[in-house]
């Protein structure tokens, strides 16, 4: 999702910098526009590094894009956090005499808005007309909260918490877009790890931000989501747990994951089988640490069994009516492409959509971006992606949608 996020001059500024961390650990595309007085409390250098992208506070750069209103008309959400009393009076009265102000005329997207001032200003009678006029247009509101203030006041004009102004967001996302509405959809994300002792196991590289995008996605589009979580990244797993309608349940091993993937299916439209499942696990784990005493200089020699097929066992159980979605990472080798091996998959697992994805060393593990090649249960090509991870989610549902559709 594109994700504008706006910040004004208050000292609240702060905590808009984990506002952002957060949208950006999610897999969302995040664009800072800040005011010239909101770099008096957080400079540029802090907002580029958490985005990832250049920011500006000017109309003037990046003329040759029209940038001013190019923001505006890409965004999916625009979020200003904090948003001081000057801040809502310039939105009422549609000022656009900086990019923000230019940004929020040009856009057509959900704008949700998190004042920040003393008590006196938000009370004020000019301020409460401001609000409400705001609310009237569909501006969504969160907060102020009751609390202690800068100067040691107390009382209403302390910024929401970031967790809070997310949750809020991305259900005003959700509001808009419906066209999952109604449907039980489980995802499964992140990479399953198969103990060898107390200590060591055995993984895979897998971040889980994939599989936790297409929960997001689903969420957003109206859904109501499990996610099946294994291994997943320290962040990523936040705003799936404060988005309503997703409901996290976690898993360790490739025999937790299936059993509670099998559980959740039974009553779900769409399974979508995101995570990255180990294919095998040790024979017999330790129940103490393995020693290197045990046989010094020689190394050690694991016996390894085949886990279940999770993916096939699904589409086996597979009842009238429901969709099941597997992922493929895959490495070419010499004379095959990646559709190759992915139409082989396919038709082995027998999954309605198969989602195939080139890994690597530098590609599709542990990055923001992924690319994917969607293909049917004939092998036929339905979409193919490049982009943030979230974007790759929604055309995946995009092509769920066509499938059913088509049924």
């Amino acid at each position: 999702m594109f994700v504008v996020v706006g910040v004004t001059g208050g000292i609240a500024a702060y905590k808009t910098v984990q506002l952002v961390r957060l949208l950006v650990k999610a897999g969302h595309e995040v664009h800072v526009v800040p005011t010239d007085d909101a770099l008096r409390f957080v400079g540029l250098p802090t907002w580029e590094s958490i985005s990832r992208h250049p920011v500006t506070t000017s109309v003037h750069d990046d003329v040759a894009r029209v940038r001013h209103v190019a923001l505006g008309q890409a965004a999916d959400l625009v979020i200003v956090a904090p948003a001081t009393a000057n801040t809502l009076a310039k939105m009422t009265a549609g000022l656009a005499d900086d990019l923000l102000g230019t940004t929020l005329l040009a856009t057509t997207a959900p704008v949700v808005v998190a004042p920040a001032m003393h008590t006196e200003m938000w009370r004020h009678p000019a301020t409460a007309h401001n609000i409400a006029t705001l609310r009237e247009r569909g501006v969504i509101m969160v907060g102020p909260e009751d609390g202690e203030l800068t100067g040691g006041d107390t009382g209403p004009g302390r910024m929401s918490e970031p967790e809070a102004i997310l949750e809020a967001a991305l259900a005003a996302v959700a509001a808009g877009r419906g066209d999952l509405d109604g449907l039980r959809v489980v995802v499964s994300a992140g990479g399953t790890r198969e103990p060898i002792d107390p200590v060591r196991y055995i993984g895979n590289r897998s971040s889980g931000r994939q599989g936790v995008a297409v929960a997001l996605a689903a969420a957003e589009r109206g859904a109501e989501v499990v996610l099946v979580a294994a291994h997943v990244d320290d962040g990523v797993l936040a705003a799936a747990s404060a988005l309503p309608g997703v409901r996290v349940v976690r898993a360790g091993t490739a025999a937790e994951l299936g059993a509670a993937a099998e559980a959740e299916a039974e009553a779900a439209d769409v399974v979508v089988m995101a995570a990255a499942v180990a294919d095998y696990r040790v024979a017999e784990v330790s129940p103490r640490k393995r020693s290197k005493d045990a046989a010094p200089g020689g190394g050690i020699t694991l016996d390894l069994i085949e886990n279940d097929d999770i993916l096939a066992g699904l589409v086996r159980a597979r009842r009238d009516g429901q969709t099941v979605v597997g992922f493929a990472a895959e490495t070419p080798g010499e004379g095959e492409t990646l559709l190759d091996r992915g139409r082989r998959k396919a038709a082995r697992k027998g999954t309605d959509l198969l989602a195939v994805n080139e890994v690597g060393w530098a590609r599709g593990f542990e990055t923001a971006d992924n690319a994917v090649t969607i293909i049917d249960a004939a092998g036929d090509v339905l979409a193919a992606r490049r982009g943030s991870k979230q974007e790759v989610a929604h055309a995946l549902w995009d092509a769920v949608l066509e499938v059913r559709g088509k049924r």
